[in-house]
């Protein structure tokens, strides 16, 4: 007896409280604009998913899992609503990410393994890491201490610059925690 997995997927509505037409997301959509006039609830049947205030993953960036999230304007404060998502792949086996307190991998260097709640208190950086390198995992990276702020999603990859990948002055992390298949 094989087990079919289930497919993930996101069901976005045009209005607040699951009402008004809706579409749903299997993979990843750059651009909801042809298929919603506007987004203001969605509902996550499975997997975890990144949703974006713009076009082509860009703007701010908010995690979503399993559940419902009957007015996210309100609740994360967004001025603009949904306009592109990206499905999150889920990873097993180690997390491994190397930090570096300065752009272009210079500067003292770490590598995590784990969450990490405040790179200041774990390692005494008093102004956080500027660039990274995510070898395994997928990682939210926080602005703030205790996961708090603006956060963003990280594959693995080479990021040498957050500065030019978040478009603000000068753009450091001081958290990151892990996406884990748990939350799935």
């Amino acid at each position: 007896l094989r087990l079919k997995k289930e497919t993930d997927s996101i069901i976005f509505f045009e209005d607040r409280n699951f009402k008004g037409h809706s579409y749903e997301w299997t993979s990843d959509c750059s651009d909801m604009a042809p298929f919603l006039a506007r987004c203001h609830s969605c509902r996550v049947e499975s997997g975890c998913w990144m949703v974006y205030d713009r076009p082509n993953f860009m703007g701010n960036q908010y995690f979503v899992r399993r559940g419902e999230y009957a007015d996210y304007m309100s609740m994360w404060g967004m001025s603009e609503w949904v306009k592109s998502c990206r499905l999150i792949p889920m990873h097993r086996g180690p997390y491994r990410t190397r930090i570096y307190g300065r752009e272009n991998f210079m500067g003292q260097m770490m590598e995590i393994m784990d969450d990490c709640d405040s790179v200041t208190e774990r390692y005494h950086w008093s102004s956080g890491f500027m660039s990274c390198h995510v070898l395994d995992g997928h990682w939210l990276l926080y602005e703030m201490p205790h996961y708090k702020g603006r956060m963003w999603y990280f594959q693995p990859g080479e990021y040498r610059n957050f500065r030019e990948m978040v478009g603000t002055g000068s753009m450091r992390f001081m958290s990151m925690r892990r996406i884990l298949d748990c939350w799935y």
